[in-house]
């Protein structure tokens, strides 16, 4: 027979802890329940904890051996959804926790909340332990702006490591994570005209024409890739240009549907002019600089090459604009080679990787702690979360019991 959610509670801590903070809704700018709720467990655990003055919150357990290192555990409060009930059951299959499908389980981030918390519980009621230290970091509004990491007080953190608990599956090891980075491709041909009457005059060139040319030379998709997957990408998103103002001016005045946009704007626009101007929009991910830049400047030739072509009849420009620095490799793998350890003891395939997006990662490992190092930041998986950040969204308890295992002998080893 499969046992309720209440059944789970009663019988494991850890799962109780979970669904304690789940059931607390907290979109992103509206974490300050939950960030309560989080103070008010660690100091009933005898754990210093509070919220700093943006509301991110702090916590620690003293070191117990001062020969030994302290280790940091950041993860976010924040999730995908709104603030509506969060009603939690067990799957009919037993497996799973998960909601009524009527919203989000908040999985991503309140896994790694749990299981950061628990350890300090655990810590709390073990002085026994040697160890050097934990410091834990609750953040704000990770799912969209990331102010919260980017309120931290990075120089009262006395952790070189920071294992940021935010990845989705268990075993995840992550070393390193791209960038992200704007690209604007644009073409302004000098002389427009008629698309019949100055059709035959070859000063006038065609600006949509010209940038499909460019986009056609511009590299897509997969630029470097290493044992650990893509380093570098570049994806274009949009290419836009010529007599599309009008249709454009014209859906969003007879309110036609979004989805539609594409359609109508291609139906009515115009045909007869020569167009003068296109833009394309693309995104380039790296997770390592010197990579990126290359890229950067291989499209910039490519640019200057067409410039030299049309030299009087046409001008293209490629602006990059960087919206997150990458979170690169770090040289030093001790906590690499921790958790790969600490998933063996525990009988769990370690997966060293990198990922090609963004997380609060890359924020701390641009940053520097009290002693003046720069922060060693990795992703880890703490359980298989699955279709995360929608009504579906599920936890598998077996896996978010072992990750916290993980957690754990990490912390374990690191301290010997």
């Amino acid at each position: 027979m499969t046992k309720n959610i209440n059944d789970l509670r009663q019988e494991n801590e850890l799962i109780n802890l979970f669904c304690t903070l789940a059931e607390i809704p907290s979109p992103s700018g509206e974490e300050d329940k939950v960030a309560q709720k989080i103070v008010e467990i660690l100091q009933k655990s005898n754990v210093d904890a509070k919220p700093d003055d943006f509301g991110n919150v702090r916590a620690k357990v003293k070191a117990t051996d001062n020969s030994k290192k302290p280790l940091a555990l950041s993860a976010h409060m924040d999730v995908v959804g709104d603030a509506s009930a969060v009603n939690i059951r067990v799957s009919e299959d037993g497996k799973f926790i998960e909601t009524d499908k009527k919203r989000t389980l908040g999985s991503d981030d309140k896994v790694g909340d749990a299981a950061a918390i628990y350890l300090a519980m655990h810590l709390a009621k073990h002085p026994e332990i040697k160890h050097g230290g934990l410091e834990l970091i609750f953040t704000k509004d990770e799912e969209q702006n990331m102010t919260g990491i980017h309120n931290v007080k990075f120089d009262e953190i006395d952790s070189e490591y920071v294992l940021v608990l935010d990845a989705d599956k268990l075993g995840q090891i992550q070393i390193s994570g791209a960038s992200y980075t704007n690209g604007t491709l644009k073409v302004e041909a000098f002389k427009g005209g008629h698309s019949g009457i100055d059709i035959g005059d070859k000063t006038r060139v065609n600006a949509v024409k010209l940038i499909a040319e460019l986009i056609n030379e511009i590299p897509q998709g997969e630029y470097k890739r290493d044992e650990y997957g893509t380093v570098t990408s570049i994806n274009i998103g949009c290419v836009i240009g010529g007599g599309v103002e009008p249709p454009i001016q014209r859906a969003v005045q007879k309110g036609i549907e979004a989805e539609s946009y594409i359609e109508y704007t291609a139906d009515n626009c115009l045909t007869n002019i020569i167009n003068t101007k296109a833009m394309a929009k693309y995104s380039i991910r790296s997770s390592e600089e010197a990579n990126e830049n290359q890229l950067i400047e291989d499209i910039k030739n490519i640019v200057e090459k067409f410039n030299e072509k049309y030299a009087g009849l046409a001008k293209a420009e490629f602006v990059a604009k960087s919206k997150m620095k990458a979170f690169e490799k770090s040289d030093d793998e001790t906590i690499q080679k921790i958790c790969v350890q600490a998933c063996d003891n525990i009988g769990i395939k370690g997966d060293v990787s990198s990922f090609h997006a963004g997380a609060e990662t890359h924020i701390y490992a641009h940053e520097k702690n009290k002693n003046g190092q720069i922060l060693k930041p990795y992703l880890l998986g703490l359980a298989d979360i699955y279709n995360m950040h929608s009504a579906n969204e599920m936890v598998d308890i077996e896996s978010f019991l072992k990750g916290y295992e993980f957690l754990k002998e990490t912390f374990m080893i690191f301290n010997k």
